[in-house]
């Protein structure tokens, strides 16, 4: 590695919010870190995203137990990124649910992604040692399903390729609440680096259009009320302004290097202070630069590719 990455750097902890946003629906965040939904059904429970390893599972496991004692009947991966999924054993689910398009990407890439993940980011990676394996769904679905918690529905579906080809949300109508994963962040930049510019737009158009009460984001604080639309217009800002700036440069045949600056140009002073700005910046541009010139399927991040990408962008 030709150096090292924002995230290596960032070892302090973060404070723990556990913030209710419908009747028996709850956000884990971390001020940046990854978020973990919870929803209480009338025996049982769902966990949204796992964590990164059982030991920071079990930090959501003891939110879960401070409001109830009922089961963890479910876990939702809402795609195979090894920061939501490497800490699904902790929760003893009788279903790990995932989408058809996530698990391809475990298949594909999941070794390489908890390999690159484990190396950029260490402090969300305490008690690794725990991790039994790569995190595999009992279930998995193409479009859509729908599981009864008791008689809480619960609706999980892609709404379309953004933060990844897989991406999953879940809707809970009974209180017009969505879980959407990475696909939406607040104050939080987004992790592009295996992401679709150009779909991610009409991705949001569709979590939009349930009109959600609130949201619990990827990253960030819980969403309620106005922040809801506000938080779908900021990550749609972010998503643009970074791929139209790196697009207008590899147009006329620039270096990623010069895609690079094009994009701070603009980012910077919009974005520089959001959660993880920095460490999300190269992988963004770089992928930026790949979708623009034609490359739909986002490349496999290893070692060998990071320092690949920093040599490229020292020039």
């Amino acid at each position: 590695m030709a150096k090292a990455f924002a995230s290596a750097g960032d070892l302090s902890e973060k404070t723990i919010s556990f913030t209710q946003i419908g009747e028996g629906l709850y956000a884990f965040t971390a001020q940046g870190d990854p978020n973990s939904g919870i929803i209480i059904g009338d025996d049982s429970v769902m966990v949204i995203e796992a964590q990164a390893t059982p030991r920071l599972a079990q930090k959501v496991i003891d939110c879960i137990r401070s409001v109830t004692d009922k089961p963890i009947s479910h876990l939702v991966l809402t795609h195979y990124h090894a920061v939501r999924v490497l800490g699904a054993s902790a929760y003893g689910a009788g279903q790990v649910i995932m989408s058809d398009a996530a698990r391809a990407m475990v298949v594909e890439r999941g070794q390489e992604d908890w390999d690159s993940e484990f190396a950029r980011f260490p402090r969300l990676f305490q008690g690794h040692e725990d991790i039994p394996g790569l995190t595999w769904p009992t279930t998995t679905f193409s479009e859509s399903m729908t599981v009864y918690l008791g008689n809480r529905r619960v609706d999980i579906f892609t709404p379309g390729r953004a933060h990844t080809a897989g991406d999953a949300a879940i809707w809970v109508p009974d209180a017009e609440v969505m879980f959407t994963g990475d696909i939406v962040e607040y104050h939080s930049a987004c992790y592009c680096g295996d992401g679709h510019f150009a779909d991610w737009g009409d991705t949001l158009d569709v979590i939009a259009g349930f009109r959600p009460r609130a949201i619990a984001p990827g990253r960030g604080d819980a969403l309620i009320g106005d922040m809801v639309g506000k938080a779908i217009e900021s990550t749609r800002d972010f998503v643009h302004s970074t791929y139209d700036p790196v697009a207008r440069v590899a147009a006329r045949g620039g270096s990623l290097k010069e895609a690079m600056a094009a994009a701070r140009a603009v980012c910077d002073p919009k974005f520089g202070d959001f959660a993880i700005y920095e460490h999300c910046l190269p992988f963004n541009i770089a992928r930026a630069y790949d979708e623009a010139r034609g490359l739909d399927h986002p490349r496999i991040w290893t070692a060998e590719r990071d320092a690949e990408m920093w040599a490229a962008l020292q020039g």
